[in-house]
């Protein structure tokens, strides 16, 4: 009998301490559970775009249609001509049809103008030798001596530069991100007399491929900013 006594005793000791233990655990966690930190981590690195879009538009104007097509033709082997000598290669080209406005078929109007067609021509180059394309554009003005202008592509035809490997870089910037994200909360943490814990969420960063400046568009900043919740713990 008293050894089994000395038995209950010792399981109800066993069953008030782990009863202890629970409880404190769940006052533990509940007084934790809203010891949370978000804090955001930045990464930023200039590159130099690796594609570039260069649409090359020449116009002619008069009133004899077909006059104007033999003249656009003249001129687009010409463009075409300086470009392969320059060293743009032949799948780098696209040559558009040409496109034609009526100046007396518009509604509105000045209808006393000159010249009755207006004829546009787009020879677009597209390559990944960014720097080549870039002296070729410096040097275009050498087209004037051959007689041929080219216009201002305006807001429809810009120059594009891209930055099309931004993939291979995801990683680590994302990695980059995290980790700045982390010295943020570290740092938190230690002014908050506390000690960063396991991290409770993360998104998968926010990316933007922007131009450096105005003046160098061929200079891309990518940047990445996530945004990560850290647990906090005495």
């Amino acid at each position: 009998m008293k050894q089994k006594e000395i038995i209950s005793a010792a399981l109800i000791a066993l069953s008030i301490f782990a009863l202890g233990w629970f409880i404190k655990a769940g006052i533990d966690n509940f007084v934790n559970k809203d010891r949370k930190v978000n804090v955001k981590g930045l990464a930023e690195q200039e590159v130099e775009a690796d594609k570039v879009t260069w649409p090359i538009v020449s116009k002619e104007v008069g009133n004899d249609l077909g006059g104007l097509y033999e003249s656009i033709g003249s001129t687009q082997a010409k463009i075409k001509a300086f470009l392969l000598r320059s060293g743009i290669k032949a799948e780098e080209l696209t040559i558009n049809p040409p496109s034609v406005v009526d100046m007396t078929a518009r509604e509105y109007g000045d209808r006393n103008m000159p010249y009755r067609y207006i004829v546009t021509s787009v020879i677009t180059v597209t390559s990944k030798n960014v720097k080549q394309v870039r002296d070729i554009i410096a040097r275009q003005g050498d087209l004037l001596k051959e007689g041929v202008a080219i216009v201002d592509g305006g807001y429809e035809n810009p120059i594009k530069y891209e930055y099309v490997s931004f993939k291979e870089m995801k990683p680590k910037m994302m990695q980059e991100a995290i980790e700045n994200a982390q010295k943020t909360a570290q740092q938190f943490a230690e002014n908050s007399h506390s000690k960063l814990n396991k991290i409770v969420s993360a998104d998968q960063g926010q990316f933007s491929i922007d131009d450096r400046d105005s003046n160098t568009p061929w200079i891309k900043k990518v940047r990445v900013v996530t945004t990560v919740t850290y647990s906090l713990k005495d």
